[in-house]
């Protein structure tokens, strides 16, 4: 397990959506980034064979894997880190990174009380996984983050582009990188 290491600046979530390109995506990118095994769309299982197939690849490209399950799993499967709601992350795990998820000024304070090691805002900006839904927007996105002790991710409409408009060098994606 490579926990620990600096958190990596761009961040691959994994789902049902792109699943067909992920693969070439984890043996894609020219420096380690932090990927999100997600996979909730499929039965126990296969989405453990999937992560290990998924895992073999991150893992030979020096990537960080999180897995958006609970600390056990993780444990189990040899992540470095679990993902999800900031009440999730509780107790405080010092052998995984802990990476939060928030949506509002309340997810961002429990993300706080649990010391989570980053925290992945959202969704700034439209996005298929969730058509129709408020965003943040840029403003709002920085006026939370500010109020973060750690890290923050942003995620939701991410692409190369609207990072560079957000102006944050941390973000995370699923179909923006696909």
């Amino acid at each position: 397990m490579a926990a620990f290491q600096p958190l990596p600046d761009l961040w691959l979530l994994s789902d049902e959506r792109n699943d067909h390109v992920v693969e070439e995506r984890l043996r894609g990118f020219g420096e380690p980034v932090g990927f999100v095994y997600r996979h909730y769309h499929l039965p126990d299982a296969k989405r453990y064979a999937r992560y290990c197939k998924l895992n073999r690849i991150a893992r030979a490209q020096g990537h960080l894997v999180i897995l958006a399950d609970s600390a056990l799993t993780a444990r189990e499967w040899g992540a470095d880190g679990i993902y999800g709601a900031p009440l999730s992350l509780y107790p405080r795990r010092h052998d995984l990174i802990q990476i939060a998820a928030a949506h509002n000024m309340r997810e961002i304070a429990q993300a706080n009380r649990v010391e989570a090691d980053a925290v992945m805002l959202s969704p700034v900006f439209p996005t298929r996984s969730h058509p129709g839904a408020r965003t943040l927007g840029a403003t709002r996105w920085h006026a939370l983050a500010n109020y973060a002790h750690m890290p923050v991710i942003a995620l939701g409409g991410m692409t190369r582009e609207k990072a560079k408009v957000l102006k944050s060098k941390r973000w995370a994606a699923i179909d923006g990188l696909s």
